[in-house]
């Protein structure tokens, strides 16, 4: 095995494809990075059971070949390697990297002991790359981080029709987002997969920008994977058992008092209050008739409040709230899951008992 190729492009598909290696295992090979030269082509894939990620490159093949070698030190060894073309070649057992008079040995990993990658699901639909990391970003960030409960770490994806659904929760808190979608010609019925977050989350965020993301489906389970592709990376993610709970009814607002807030404005003012607010406590939001909220964080001698009344300390930061058009009413008495929209996403949290220090 020998070949060619550009240095920024060999770090960028090493970089991408060393995301789906497990960071401890007891499985050796696990570590490994798969590397295939053929036909004008560098193909880098990494694999542990519950991802998988090939990234390809161009590159001139000299020796056609494969070889399998740990990923984490290949990347090492690409972050510090000098700009421009960029020699690598098996020589036995010993994997070389050479640029500009620089010269890298790796020892390598036994290819016998690789299993066996997963076959890509056929392709199913495509989907605007850009607003799907957004939904992606909006709604795992509802998902749960507690890996005794999997299910709750996930992130629900529905396809019906035109329209993709995209939702998470951990208990505590529900987020759906709702986009656009193109199905392909093998695309009929309702999909529901139910995917892991942090894993939903790197895809979407490392596809980004490459246009269209093609989703790969197999109607008949495809052993349980989806796939996504766009530009030179394929990804295929193992599904998690089970669904989410139903979510209709939380987001049921008839009769309920609706307040619109412009969403930088309430974002800035969270962050200020939360400043003396533990990890987990709440932050009370109350509302007006006169057009304004006031939110209030902490316990005993650190508190803090956005808004109060005329005169105090606090006025040049009400006004700025005020000028949000939040509309007068209260939250109707026994509301315990709080409706937060922003665009096209949709969020509720569960209203936790006990109230912030009054502010001084």
């Amino acid at each position: 095995m020998e070949f060619r190729i550009d240095r920024t492009a060999f770090a960028e598909a090493v970089g991408r494809s060393v995301r789906a290696l497990p960071a401890r295992t007891p499985v050796p090979v696990l570590g490994g990075l798969l590397l295939e030269a053929d036909a004008g082509r560098l193909a880098a894939t990494g694999f542990d059971f519950e991802a998988a990620v090939r990234v390809e490159a161009e590159a001139e093949i000299a020796v056609p070949g494969r070889v399998l070698v740990l990923g984490r030190r290949l990347l090492d060894v690409c972050r510090v390697l000098p700009d421009g073309p960029v020699s690598c070649a098996l020589e036995a057992s010993r994997f070389t990297v050479e640029a500009d008079g620089t010269r890298f040995g790796l020892s390598t990993l036994p290819l016998a002991e690789y299993p066996a990658l997963p076959a890509a699901p056929t392709p199913y639909g495509t989907v605007d790359a850009a607003a799907f990391a957004t939904a992606v970003a909006q709604v795992a960030v509802a998902a749960g981080r507690d890996d005794t409960l999997p299910l709750l770490t996930g992130v629900q994806l529905r396809l019906e029709g035109g329209e993709m659904t995209l939702s998470a929760s951990d208990r505590y808190r529900y987020a759906v987002r709702r986009l656009e979608w193109q199905p392909g010609a093998a695309a009929e019925g309702v999909v529901e997969a139910l995917l892991p977050s942090r894993r939903l989350l790197d895809v979407a965020r490392s596809l980004g920008r490459c246009g269209d993301v093609v989703i790969g489906w197999d109607p008949a389970g495809g052993g349980g994977l989806i796939g996504f592709e766009g530009g030179p990376t394929r990804t295929a993610l193992r599904l998690l058992d089970g669904r989410l709970p139903a979510y209709k009814s939380l987001f049921d607002m008839a009769g309920a008092a609706v307040a619109e807030v412009e969403c930088e404005g309430l974002a800035e003012a969270v962050r200020r209050v939360a400043v003396v607010a533990e990890a987990n406590s709440p932050v009370r939001l109350d509302f007006s008739a006169e057009g304004s909220v006031m939110l209030r964080a902490g316990f005993g001698d650190d508190v803090a409040a956005q808004g109060a009344s005329d005169g105090s300390p606090w006025r040049k930061e009400r006004r700025s709230v005020r000028a949000l058009g939040v509309p007068g009413g209260r939250p109707r008495s026994g509301a315990t899951w709080p409706f937060v929209r922003c665009g096209e996403s949709a969020c509720r949290a569960s209203r936790r008992r006990g109230d912030p220090s009054e502010a001084p």
